[in-house]
């Protein structure tokens, strides 16, 4: 679970996102991350469930976490749900909202005839638009790089205690 959380998230966020971008038009770019976010703020979501049911615990299994005697189990537990939050957010606050505002700004663009994203100055109500979408986009970014930084600090936890 681990593995596929962190792979997932850091191919998601710093190659196929920022590849895509570069080379898709904009329409086809957008109805590509309309349709991959979903399912990949769920696996941001469930992976961490999964994780904290197989936590490795040398105490006596996966429910030891759940009564955390030593700091590395409450660290972990907190970057779990820390994990898990964030994935939540994204999944079932943030990327649903962002997808509105993607859908009120095509019926603006309709209204304007022009784009969102055309240079020079836009209509007062595509400027707002183009505010909220800036602003849930870089919340939903701040968000997914706190769950990889608790990934990646998870992943030290794991690799200290295999090495016990």
């Amino acid at each position: 679970s681990y593995g596929t959380l962190l792979g997932s998230t850091l191919f998601q966020s710093f190659i196929s996102g920022i590849i895509a971008f570069r080379v898709l038009p904009r329409p086809q770019f957008s109805v590509l991350q309309k349709h991959t976010f979903p399912a990949y703020f769920a696996l941001q979501t469930l992976t961490p469930l999964l994780m904290l049911l197989t936590y490795p615990s040398p105490r006596g299994g996966p429910r030891a976490l759940l009564s955390p005697q030593q700091p590395a189990d409450t660290t972990a537990l907190l970057l779990l749900a820390t994990m898990l939050a964030a994935g939540a957010a994204n999944w079932a606050v943030v990327g649903p909202r962002t997808t509105e505002v993607m859908r009120l700004r095509k019926h603006q663009e309709t209204r304007d005839g022009r784009k969102s994203y055309d240079k020079g100055p836009q209509s007062v109500e595509m400027a707002a638009l183009n505010r909220r979408f800036g602003v849930l986009h870089g919340v939903s970014s701040a968000v997914n790089l706190g769950a990889f930084l608790a990934m990646l600090w998870y992943g030290v936890l794991l690799g200290e205690g295999v090495a016990l």
